[in-house]
């Protein structure tokens, strides 16, 4: 097993954040969020020689799942999202592409829970449910590389929308003050939409970390 890497692809209107989490040594990944230009993300994957062993998803919203079905044709893998979450991604209205582009759905093969732990390949990575953003948002921490994946639960500086279906402001302050900011200081943050942060960062100069 080699060094875990990750590869930023920005993709969509929205510039999503797309992740490619690969072993340096055997090429295995994980993509998190496969937003629109399925062909942009699969021609990284294909000149890179990367294999996709599972398509994780952080929550439904269009702009993060708009590549899901192409890809999961394409390369044969399983899409994961938190149990909560599966109304959203097959719900055209919970999950905006009704309000924002042309309606669609994407339904879930595998459905986790809060803490469980997912040994996929060569990666171990444990479920953090992070309702707020939408019912079911979680994160994805690999702790024996010590980084998350926080979807549109935290960003730099800022944090995810409530004001779609299924969010919740008081849900969303409790899950990143409760869940995300319990994980070491120097964890790297890389978020649905943005640049990366820390952990200590957000607990210094997020607007939710001063909020009683």
């Amino acid at each position: 097993m080699g060094q875990i890497l990750i590869q930023r692809i920005l993709a969509g209107a929205l510039r999503t954040n797309c992740y490619l989490i690969y072993d340096a040594e055997t090429k295995k990944a994980l993509l998190v969020d496969p937003a629109e230009e399925a062909h942009k993300i699969s021609r990284i994957v294909d000149e890179g020689g990367f294999v996709p062993e599972a398509i994780l998803l952080t929550h439904g919203h269009f702009d993060h799942i708009g590549a899901v079905e192409e890809l999961r044709e394409r390369y044969h893998c399983l899409v994961y999202c938190l149990e909560e979450e599966k109304e959203v991604l097959e719900n055209a209205g919970y999950n905006l592409s009704a309000m924002f582009a042309d309606s669609f759905t994407v339904t879930p093969d595998i459905l986790v829970k809060d803490e469980q732990r997912l040994i996929i390949s060569e990666f171990s990575i444990q479920v953090i449910a992070t309702p707020g953003h939408t019912k079911g948002s979680c994160c994805y921490y690999f702790p024996e590389d010590r980084f998350l994946i926080s979807g549109d639960t935290l960003f730099e500086e800022s944090v995810g929308r409530t004001d779609f279906p299924t969010g919740s402001t008081s849900a969303l302050v409790r899950s990143i003050r409760e869940k995300l900011f319990v994980l070491p200081s120097d964890t790297p943050v890389y978020s649905g939409h943005g640049e990366p942060t820390t952990i200590e960062h957000e607990k210094k100069y997020n607007p939710v970390a001063g909020v009683q």
